[in-house]
């Protein structure tokens, strides 16, 4: 189908805004951009019970994060939460909404982790933060109000990436078990293969050029090969074990049929998934939800598979 009449409002007004071309951005030039963009608003940062800051210690140094509880009692299940933006851009105040709604919609806490990004620190060093912070969690999740035996974790795009490789990491290393994986358009194959990278390839918001640039940044220059499932999750030889996943796509994204191959391997492998692709929008519109109904929907949608299986 064709792009929504909201999406194409979206569309005119990228246009109208005149966002230089990302290669064409040093990664501090990218950051300060694009953060300033997309910043979540005061207006729309919807009223969560608690919202905390802290910091999680890891090898080598420290990250950002951001804590949101509904009100409650008792301990209650928890997300731990990777924010996309490629591996470069985006941080804890980019998401800051979005992880309100996801906060608000599943009744859980979510722990908003700032992992350190590329080119600075290139993979598999943004994986390693975000395992470490999931067991940073765990360890201490009395102190949190957090029920240490109902764990997921959730990502948007790069954030997918990381989240599906933290679900690995954590059944082949015995750490901590999680409940569930939601990957929101997650970028699963660094080798670019899919059919969809070219077809979406000069799509709104992330084409082909774009992940280029992401891509080449993250790992380029690093320990790791382009098939290597810590940074292609997809290549994993085996998947039988990991947790239930809610899979997310976009019609017009260049990422869309990875990640619908990433659903069908987990499912090969016996693993509970639901996938559902959004048509007529392209990739980001799950933070879009103000003025996109599918970004609405995507909420709604994972709210009802987390309470399934959280």
């Amino acid at each position: 189908m064709p792009l929504s009449a909201e999406s194409e409002a979206v569309v005119r007004s990228l246009a109208k805004a005149n966002l230089p071309p990302l290669d064409s951005l040093s990664p501090a030039e990218g950051r300060t951009l694009f953060g300033a963009a997309f910043k979540t608003k005061v207006e729309d940062q919807v009223p969560v019970v608690r919202v905390e800051n802290t910091t999680i210690p890891v090898a080598g140094g420290s990250l950002r994060a951001r804590l949101y509880a509904p009100a409650s009692t008792q301990a209650l299940p928890a997300l731990v939460h990777f924010h996309g933006g490629g591996w470069v851009l985006m941080d804890l105040d980019t998401h800051d909404g979005g992880c309100r709604e996801i906060c608000n919609a599943n009744g859980v806490v979510v722990v908003s982790v700032e992992y350190r990004k590329a080119p600075e620190f290139k993979a598999p060093i943004p994986a390693e933060d975000c395992y470490a912070a999931l067991c940073w969690v765990a360890a201490n999740a009395a102190s949190l109000g957090i029920d240490v035996t109902r764990l997921g974790v959730i990502g948007d795009s790069a954030g997918g990436n990381l989240a599906a490789v933290v679900a690995q990491m954590a059944r082949d290393r015995q750490g901590p078990k999680l409940k569930c994986q939601v990957l929101t358009y997650p970028a699963v194959d660094a080798t670019m293969s899919s059919a969809s990278i070219k077809e979406n390839a000069t799509a709104p918001m992330l084409g082909e050029r774009e992940m280029t640039w992401f891509w080449g940044l993250y790992i380029d220059g690093s320990t790791l090969a382009r098939n290597d499932p810590r940074v292609s999750p997809l290549f994993a030889s085996d998947l039988v074990g990991l947790p239930p996943a809610f899979v997310s796509t976009a019609e017009y994204d260049p990422l869309r049929d990875e990640g619908e191959a990433y659903a069908e391997k987990l499912k090969a492998a016996g693993v509970p998934v639901e996938c559902k692709r959004y048509n007529g929008v392209f990739h980001g519109f799950a933070l879009m939800g103000k003025v996109v109904p599918e970004g609405r929907q995507v909420v709604v949608d994972q709210a009802a598979f987390v309470k399934k299986y959280l």
